[in-house]
């Protein structure tokens, strides 16, 4: 869920963790494709510890196509 962190990348931090687990955000650059310049881009929204700081937005789901306005019979 970090901005501008795709499937792949996030799957290469979860297998890094698992071999090793973050002591400090900085260590973050030892994963693979994860370089300084992606860390400061990055640094704001990175934590160890604490509740996430993910906000999850809702989304409407629309009715299905077609069944607006069918009626029963009682």
């Amino acid at each position: 869920m970090l901005p501008g962190v795709g499937e792949k990348a996030a799957q290469r931090i979860l297998e890094h963790r698992k071999k090793r687990p973050f002591g400090r955000v900085e260590e973050l650059v030892r994963v693979k494709g994860f370089g300084k310049k992606k860390f400061l881009k990055l640094r704001a929204h990175l934590a160890l510890s604490g509740p996430t700081t993910l906000k999850v937005e809702k989304v409407p789901v629309p009715p299905a196509p077609g069944r607006e306005g069918l009626a029963t019979n009682p």
